[in-house]
């Protein structure tokens, strides 16, 4: 049967071409017609091949489609080819239906933007760069989307270039993330090299035979896979760019934050699970390097005025979480994780466009409040946004999150470690977002009487997507129920032909050693984690509601912490002194002294000696016969007087 796979990227792929090629040319609805309709076709054919997908037995979930050979050269082969299975069909009806209500929403929000065409162009080729990525059957086209969702990102983190902040925000995100794809580039070398092939069946199949389990080659691969999923999900060293990436317009932030680039360094671990399975060492790293990243930037998001940059940290802390699940081998909880925070990370982010909007671009959360009473769709939305990331139960964050706090300490590969700074980082999600919501929504307006006077509710094309989005973060998790409440989880079952090849490798046979801990352990751990969000949703209340002033003294008393939150640890200012300005004061000695003073002086000069030398030479050449006949007889006699005088 002919499913035709290239139709879900083709079809964003159309409204680029259509939109790019006329920018300027076209209005704006037909612009907005093209740009969200070429989304839709795609998100409604993935739906058909979902439900296609599912009528097959599950051993037989899997549609590849080969369309033509790419790259012929001896035994090196690379096809474009599509794969559709329980896990790239589950990130494409993330990536297709969470970017169709972002594109709807922009309708809205950019509506009075002079680069209005420009916006929907640039959102439709990331949407096909994506889709390229997550339906790839072999990691070379995969790192043809991987790419092309780093360039969109710098055009669209970029896209009010007059502003230098947007133009250097987005050239930070393009060069870090060049550092993390240097490292992907490097591990599909080693992983060629070793098994012959980038094509994903030939390299899970081969791998268990060309690898040595936890060898140094198949751990160097995994590792340097890992250091581009740095980048591109921004966990730490290389989390830097995500955070200025909120120059960019509030629906890109979502589109990046939720759907589309930061999603994929978690879904390539998840499919490369039998090379991680392999590399025990590499688990490890990765688990200890996302719950670093989680609880890193939660402590940053304590402290931030900006409500972007509030939404920002959350999300490099919430990729933390998914990357502990892959590194303690539960790679179903991490995927499970990236799709009910789509849900709720859009809706967040929108809902923050909706306030900004209404605040005619004010982003400081210290100028808002009581905008609950103008923007009440707005709010409610916002707030089941906000109960699902604080990991409240009923919500469907709470059983994504608490699937990974379970296997962190469960897991072979986990430990108690990761499940105490997991629930910390958890509490603090809960802190900081309804802070947020307490200083954005609450008390009374602290904007100015003009601000105030034009507050309004964002038009329906923008409020339709944030319920929609708000339905979808309340029942997006109850796929998921875990067993211990009594639930079945759809998810990781549908999930299972996937990741059983890694999982049934010999070292993993007790990967997962939850057997040995009782059901009053689970729901004890569970417990004491919904406790905690809810002291520290309290705290939050008490700070910013019940008693102001107190959280000002703290801030006072605490100036010292407070200032290192807020400059964000200063990791920039040190990558700057350590990292950039030595390159930078490098390259221009090299270009000074180097290029001009050395090797253009030497050759200049050279020139130049040579010039004179000619000049003076040139003088001899008179063109008169006399001469040369006076000053060949001269030489004459001079030879012979040498001659006769030895």
């Amino acid at each position: 049967m002919e499913y035709s796979l290239y139709l879900i990227p083709l079809f964003p792929l159309v409204g680029f071409l259509i939109n790019g090629l006329f920018i300027g040319k076209l209005n704006k609805k037909f612009v907005s017609f093209i740009a969200c309709g070429a989304v839709g076709l795609s998100f409604f054919y993935s739906a058909h091949l979902f439900f296609e997908l599912l009528s097959l037995p599950a051993e037989a979930r899997a549609i590849e489609e080969i369309l033509f050979v790419w790259i012929p050269s001896g035994q090196f082969n690379v096809n474009i080819g599509f794969l559709l299975d329980p896990l790239s069909i589950i990130m494409v009806m993330v990536v297709t239906g969470v970017s169709f209500l972002i594109h709807i929403y922009s309708i809205g929000y950019m509506h009075d933007d002079p680069g209005f065409s420009r916006y929907f162009t640039y959102l439709n080729l990331f949407v096909f760069s994506m889709l390229i990525l997550v339906l790839a059957n072999n990691y070379l086209l995969m790192f043809v989307g991987w790419e092309g969702v780093g360039l969109c990102s710098y055009l669209l983190i970029g896209f009010w270039f007059e502003k230098k902040s947007a133009s250097d925000a987005g050239k930070k995100a393009f060069i870090v993330n060049r550092i993390g794809d240097f490292g992907f580039l490097l591990g599909l070398f080693i992983i060629f090299w070793q098994v012959g092939s980038l094509d994903f069946a030939t390299v899970f199949e081969k791998a268990p035979a060309m690898f040595a389990v936890g060898g140094t080659l198949i751990t160097a691969a995994t590792l340097l896979l890992f250091l581009g999923a740095t980048g591109k999900s921004a966990q730490i060293p290389l989390f830097v760019w995500l955070p200025d990436a909120m120059e960019g317009p509030t629906p890109v932030s979502a589109l990046i934050h939720a759907a589309t680039m930061v999603t994929a360094g978690v879904y390539m671990i998840a499919r490369s699970n039998v090379l991680y399975m392999m590399a025990p060492t590499t688990l490890a790293v990765v688990a200890i390097v996302g719950m670093a990243t989680a609880f890193f930037a939660g402590t940053i998001a304590l402290a931030q005025n900006d409500i972007k940059r509030v939404l920002a940290y959350s999300t490099v802390s919430q990729l933390g979480y998914m990357f502990v699940a892959c590194g303690v081998a539960a790679f179903g909880a991490g995927i499970f994780h990236l799709m009910t925070h789509s849900f709720f990370k859009a809706l967040l982010f929108l809902g923050s466009g909706s306030v900004i909007h209404a605040m005619a671009g004010q982003q400081d959360m210290r100028y808002m409040g009581g905008l609950k009473k103008h923007l009440p769709a707005t709010y409610w939305t916002f707030m089941v946004g906000t109960l699902a990331i604080a990991g409240i139960p009923l919500f469907s964050g709470f059983f994504s999150k608490d699937e990974i706090l379970w296997k962190a300490f469960s897991s072979q590969y986990g430990s108690t470690w990761l499940w105490v700074f997991g629930v910390a980082a958890a509490a603090m999600t809960a802190f900081y977002m309804f802070r947020l919501v307490y200083l954005t929504f609450y008390g009374e307006g602290r904007m100015d009487s003009h601000a105030k006077e034009h507050l309004h509710e964002s038009p329906k094309v923008m409020t339709i997507p944030l319920m929609l989005l708000a339905v979808l973060s309340i029942v997006g998790g109850y796929v998921g129920i875990p067993h211990v409440l009594g639930g079945i989880n759809y998810f990781e079952n549908f999930l299972e032909p996937v990741l059983h090849a890694g999982q049934n490798l010999p070292v993993a046979t007790h990967v997962l050693t939850s057997g040995s801990y009782s059901t009053g352990t689970e729901l004890l751990l569970m417990a004491s984690s919904v406790i905690l969000v809810l002291l520290s949703i309290i705290l939050a209340w008490y700070l910013y509601r019940k008693n102001t002033d107190l959280s000002g003294k703290l801030r006072t008393s605490m100036s010292g912490l407070h200032k290192l939150l807020l400059g964000k640890y200063f990791v920039d200012e040190l990558y700057g002194a350590v990292i950039i300005r030595p390159i930078v004061n490098g390259s221009l000695f090299l270009w000074k002294i180097v290029d001009v003073f050395l090797i253009d002086g030497l050759i200049n000069g050279l020139a130049v000696v040579i010039g004179d030398i000619s000049t003076g030479l040139r003088t001899v050449q008179t063109g008169r016969l006399r001469t040369y006949a006076t000053i060949f007889l001269a030489g004459v006699v001079v030879l012979l007087l040498f001659v006769l005088l030895r």
